[in-house]
C-alpha cells in the first residue's frame, strides 16, 4: 500500500507494472466513481489484465474514498480534477496516458483532458459524462436523495435483503461520506468547464454504455460534442457495467489501446483479433457510432 502527498491530501494509490517486467508499452490511469467505488473495482476487474498486457497501471481512491484522507469539505469537480493532476505530476506515469473513468471518473477524466490537452491520449468513459449544467442538477438531485436515505438503518437493511451484505456495506460507508463531508452540497457547485471548452478536447474518446442505462440517451449528445467520439453499448446492461460484464469492458480496452498505436504483449494480448471490436466478443457490444471532425 501507497500514499502520496498531492497538496495536503493524503491519496491512497496503487501501481501495477507490467507483467513480463519490461518497459511499459503505456500507462493506464483507472479514475472510479463517486461514494460507493474505489480503486478496488478496477483492482479486481481491469487492472491484473491491463498490467499482463504491457501497462504500467495507475489507480488511486479519490478524495473522501477507500484509504484516502477524507476533508471535510473541498469536493468541487475542479478539485478532483486538480487531484488528479497533481497525481500525474507526482507520478510521472511512462510513455502516453489513456484514461479510463467510471462513471464519475469518467467526468473527472474529461475535466482534465480540457484543461491538460497535450499529456491525455485518449480517454474511455464508462457510464459516463462530461459536467455540465444538466450534469449538475441531476448530481444535486442523486446526492441530496442519498444524503437523507442513507442515514437510516431501514434503508440499508433493505439494500442488504436485496443487493447483499457486501453493497451495504458500501452504502453505509458513502452515507458516512455524505454525513461527514459537504460533498453533496459541492458537487452541484463545482465550477463547470465551457461547452467550447469541451469541445477543444481533440483526443480520441470511446464512450461505453450499457443498453439500459439512462446515460445511453446522451449517445449522440456527446458524440456531437467531441471531435473524436466514439459510443458503443454492452446489451442487457445498466450503469455498473465495469462489475456486471468486467470481461467485455476489458476486451473493449484493450483493442481500444491497440487503436491508440498501443503494443500490447502478452496472453491478453493475443486474445483479440487486430482491428476495431473484432474477434469472439464482437456479438456482446451492439455496434459502435462515430464522430470524427
Amino acid at each position: 500500500m501507497a500514499f502520496l502527498d498531492l497538496d495536503g491530501l493524503r491519496c491512497h494509490v496503487q501501481r501495477l507494472a507490467p507483467s513480463d517486467g519490461r518497459p511499459p508499452a503505456a500507462t493506464a490511469v483507472l479514475v472510479h466513481g463517486l461514494l460507493t467505488d474505489s480503486l478496488a473495482s478496477y483492482y479486481f476487474t481491469l487492472a491484473p489484465a491491463l498490467a499482463a498486457a504491457g501497462l504500467e497501471v495507475l489507480m488511486y481512491d479519490q478524495r473522501g474514498h477507500g484509504r484516502s484522507e477524507r476533508p471535510p469539505t473541498g469536493y468541487r469537480l475542479e478539485q478532483f480534477v486538480d487531484d488528479l493532476g497533481t497525481l500525474l505530476d507526482r507520478s510521472r506515469p511512462a510513455g502516453p496516458v489513456h484514461l479510463l473513468g467510471n462513471s464519475f471518473g469518467g467526468t473527472v477524466s474529461f475535466g482534465l483532458a480540457a484543461e491538460r490537452p497535450d499529456e491525455v491520449c485518449s480517454i474511455l468513459a464508462i457510464e459516463s459524462e462530461p459536467a455540465s449544467p444538466a450534469w449538475a442538477a441531476k448530481l444535486d438531485d442523486i446526492l441530496r436523495r442519498a444524503e437523507a436515505q442513507l442515514r437510516h438503518e431501514e434503508t440499508l437493511a433493505w439494500v442488504t435483503q436485496r443487493h447483499g451484505a457486501h453493497t451495504a456495506r458500501l452504502a453505509r460507508s458513502a452515507g458516512r461520506l455524505l454525513a461527514g463531508t459537504t460533498l453533496a452540497r459541492d458537487i452541484p457547485a463545482s465550477l463547470l468547464p465551457t461547452e467550447a471548452e469541451l469541445r477543444a478536447i481533440r483526443c480520441p474518446v470511446l464512450a461505453v454504455y450499457g443498453t439500459e442505462s439512462d446515460l445511453a440517451e446522451q449517445a449522440d449528445l456527446l458524440d456531437e460534442l467531441l471531435p473524436s467520439c466514439r459510443s458503443c453499448f454492452v446489451p442487457g446492461q445498466e450503469h455498473s457495467v465495469l462489475v456486471e460484464a468486467p470481461d467485455t469492458v476489458l476486451e473493449l480496452t484493450l483493442s481500444w489501446l491497440r487503436e491508440q498505436g498501443t503494443e500490447l504483449r502478452g496472453p491478453a494480448a493475443g486474445e483479440l483479433c487486430p482491428g476495431r471490436y473484432a474477434g469472439r466478443f464482437a456479438d456482446r457490444i451492439i455496434h459502435t457510432r462515430e464522430s470524427v471532425r
